[in-house]
């Protein structure tokens, strides 16, 4: 349809000159929101589309139910893309970024989506990231920011720290020399003083299983003990966490991550140092992802410095492995052969020794024989005379009492999670609002302070260090020289709490309202993704948890209700460029329209679930919607004998669709949507006009939740996108009718199929003789003009009991009850 494009156009200019999607400041409020997107200069692919089909048809159905929707959008803006563009294409990130934020407001207007579009935030306005920066003060003044030493991903040649990304095969991506780690101070916020709360919250959460246990396993709990090992020639400690102090006596070696950084301190200077240094990188750098993997080979070096085993004095080496992560623990473990796995593979490559500490009731175990280690339960032995002879799950508790009480070490809760480091040696981000003095020492920044335009992209160290303006200034205390903060914020900091800012964004005194904060807060629904399961979602709770404390909101969750979409393969797979297999949305709106395209994305299949695009799927789509525009022209006079079956039909699907938009099943809703149009469609002729055009306005106003613009030109009463929801007349539901007719369109197909048989056959066919059971004889007398029209023949019904029926080949004898027989002549 040609015109589909200028009606689409037509209304979204409606909407937005009368702000039909403006929330109000009155009535039941319902917080719709979609992980807002990172304005890629590629433009909105499918997956942004699907997830905006998704939010938007959930707005538009709370709209119509009579909430008060606050239906926002904004754009992650900060990041590395930009930054990479800057030094590739010579381009600013400002420039690039803005320009690809207009491509996206473009496309999601064209999409018919309902933003409340004076809401609208970019991270990348000083607006919004000076708030970023006061929000960094108040956790620095409440000490939930802090700055300690952390490894980092460094290329000495360009002089400058490299992101993950920006790490190729262990090199750097744009001079291509060895990445190395290195230890720099950063800042970081304290995540971890809120790890119980944020494990425990997860439980009142309405999410998908999947993602809750995704968060637990990331936090991590484990109760235990830290053990203080001695090292040798030294007053200084090491730290090692075990849930297994049942195996302490049967500790051969110790573990350290790679990364840790006291592993520097114990090998500095030492004919060690070089080795350690190139077998970190080798681990950190190209191996950061595969080194956690089970049956990834265990590889390590020796530190030549040795613990203490505070329990039998005993020397153990100290080494560092790649299956041990700076993530768990203090870092360091100790290793136990005999008693796992991992520890026992480890300790046979490196000819370490093995000791056994716990056996199986049944028989002995010999270490130089085992061929892997014991991990079941079983007696302590070769262990404290004390606790030799116990089961080992029983001596746990006392041998952490024992512990405790030689002062060998104490009881603790030590968590996977680690505190969160947000520093970015990049200029894109929000800068961190520190200075340094030498006489001061570390002091608040006045805010905003702006990142400025007058940098230069070479690659070659962060841009905001080699800006003398940016970096020298004059101390807030003494006057006296001082250093500016170039780091930035990692962008997660400004998805996590983009989600209030969206309330009151026009704030320019405070950075926001509490009150309006008490009012739509919590988000009664949040759309987005599974990959963000861990990073955006644990964060955005922490932050609200901290802001609690902080006394600037009241709330403890920030989505109460999390919905994650599934993705869109195409060929059996993921759609990507390199294989050829990408819809691109604006082509397709181009071709089909917006409402096809939004249409067809939530009638594929479950939304939760991933999808297979199909061409022919999207055409089907395409003439349902033609169908219901075909309703525009009106056809008079018409019959009223299918009114009440219509009537009926209609006020169940009202009841069902009601629930399935609620539970976000839009596929079923569209698939009885077409059902309804269908009988119709077919049956208008017999439709009085009254109860048809009543029928299509409730159809339209629940169509209109995928196909707004199509809904809006049919609508004769206002707009269709803020009309009142139908409401089901139980009334009016009849089921009999309903199965009536049922047997009624069997009857035609069955009727239209033999017909086309006997057709082939080259016989000419005038007439079909009907036989059915006496007591549906009623059902089918009722509908025989209807009957006779859609398969164009005279039709002539008999009751199997019909003495004087015309049945001249017995065919009357297989009819059966909803199945009637049938004779053509």
């Amino acid at each position: 349809m040609k015109e589909l494009k200028e009606i689409e156009l037509k209304w979204q200019k409606k909407w937005e000159k009368d702000k039909l999607f403006v929330a109000k400041e009155k009535g039941k409020k319902c917080y719709v929101l979609e992980m807002f997107p990172y304005p890629s200069g590629l433009g909105l692919h499918l997956g942004h589309t699907f997830n905006y089909s998704i939010g938007d048809a959930y707005a538009r159905f709370k709209r119509a139910r009579g909430f008060n929707v606050l239906y926002p959008m904004g754009y992650d803006a900060f990041g590395l893309p930009a930054e990479n563009a800057a030094i590739k294409e010579k381009i600013h990130p400002k420039e690039y970024t803005e320009k690809s934020i207009k491509n996206f407001i473009f496309q999601q207007k064209r999409l018919g989506i309902s933003y409340d579009w004076n809401k609208l935030i970019k991270t990348c306005d000083p607006e919004y990231y000076k708030w970023n920066q006061w929000l960094f003060l108040k956790f620095f003044e409440n000490g939930l920011a802090y700055r300690a030493k952390a490894p980092v991903n460094w290329c000495g040649h360009c002089g400058t720290v490299l992101a993950n990304e920006q790490v190729e095969d262990g090199e750097c991506w744009r001079c291509h020399s060895k990445v190395e780690i290195k230890q720099l101070e950063q800042w970081f916020l304290k995540i971890t003083k809120y790890a119980d709360e944020l494990l425990k919250d997860i439980s009142g959460l309405n999410w998908n299983e999947k993602i809750k246990i995704m968060q637990k396993n990331w936090i991590g709990r484990s109760d235990g003990i830290e053990i203080d090992f001695k090292l040798k020639n030294s007053e200084d400690k090491l730290k090692v966490f075990t849930t297994r102090p049942d195996t302490l006596w049967g500790v051969t070696f110790v573990v350290m991550a790679p990364e840790n950084p006291k592993v520097f301190d114990l090998v500095r200077g030492t004919k060690y140092e070089n080795e350690i240094k190139k077998f970190t990188n080798k681990v950190v750098i190209d191996e950061k992802y595969e080194r956690a993997v089970e049956d990834k080979e265990k590889e390590g070096l020796f530190t030549g410095r040795y613990a203490i085993n505070p329990v039998n004095n005993q020397e153990v080496p100290i080494y560092i492995a790649n299956f041990v992560l700076l993530e768990y623990g203090t870092g360091a473990v100790m290793a136990v052969p005999a008693h796992d796995q991992r520890d026992f593979e480890f300790a046979r490559k490196y000819k370490i020794p093995v000791k056994v500490v716990i056996k199986p009731k049944e028989y002995e175990l010999d270490a130089e024989k085992m061929m892997k280690a014991y991990v079941d339960m079983g007696i302590v032995i070769n262990s404290d005379k004390i606790f030799n002879g116990m089961n080992n799950f029983d001596a746990i508790k006392e041998i952490i009492k024992y512990l405790e009480k030689k002062k060998f070490g104490k009881r603790t809760i030590n968590y996977k999670l680690r505190d969160w480091l947000i520093s970015r040696q990049r200029y894109w981000g929000t800068p961190i609002p520190i200075i340094y003095c030498d006489k001061c020492g570390i002091l608040p920044a006045e805010i905003p302070v702006l990142l400025p335009d007058d940098v230069k992209f070479s690659g070659e160290g962060n841009p905001l260090a080699n800006h003398e303006k940016f970096h020298k200034v004059e101390c807030t205390k003494c006057g006296g020289d001082a250093r500016r903060e170039t780091d930035t914020m990692d962008t997660f900091f400004d998805s996590s709490w983009y989600f209030l800012r969206f309330i009151d964004n026009k704030n320019e005194k405070k950075i926001f309202d509490a009150k309006k904060i008490e009012k739509w807060m919590p988000v009664d629904q949040y759309i987005g993704g599974a990959e963000h399961a861990v990073l955006h979602l644990l964060y955005a709770r922490f932050f609200v948890k901290a802001m609690r404390d902080i006394g600037l909101l009241e709330i403890d969750e920030p989505f109460i209700n999390l919905f994650n979409q599934g993705m869109i393969n195409k060929n059996g797979m993921r759609m990507s460029k390199s294989k050829g297999n990408v819809i691109d949305p604006m082509e397709t709106i181009e071709k089909y329209g917006a409402d096809t395209l939004r249409t067809y994305l939530l009638f594929m299949g479950d939304p939760g679930k991933n999808r297979e695009w199909d061409d022919k799927g999207i055409e089907g789509v395409y003439r349902f919607l033609k169908k219901i525009y075909s309703f525009k022209n009106k056809i008079k006079p018409r019959l009223n004998i299918k009114d009440k079956i219509l009537e009926s039909k209609l006020n169940q699907i009202i009841k069902e669709i009601t629930v399935d938009m609620d539970e976000f099943k839009f596929n079923l809703a569209i698939n009885r949507l077409m059902q309804l149009t269908n009988f119709m469609h077919t049956q208008k002729e017999n439709i009085s006009a009254k109860v048809f055009d009543d029928s299509l306005k409730k159809i339209l106003i629940m169509l209109s939740c995928f196909a707004p613009h199509i809904s809006e030109e049919l609508f004769e009463n206002g707009y269709v996108s803020v009309a009142e929801w139908p409401k089901a007349d139980e009334k009016k539901i009849d089921k009999k009718l309903e199965d009536d007719e049922e047997q009624i369109e069997k009857l035609i197909d069955d009727i239209n199929n033999v017909a086309k048989i006997v057709k082939e056959k080259n016989k000419d066919i005038k007439k079909c003789f009907v036989y059915v059971l006496p007591k549906e004889l009623k059902i089918y007398n009722d509908s025989i003009e209807d009957i006779s029209r859609r398969t164009s023949f005279e039709i002539k019904i008999f009751s199997v009991a019909d003495k004087d029926k015309h049945d001249p080949e017995k065919k009357s004898s297989k009819a059966k009850i909803g199945k009637p027989a049938l004779y053509l002549e």
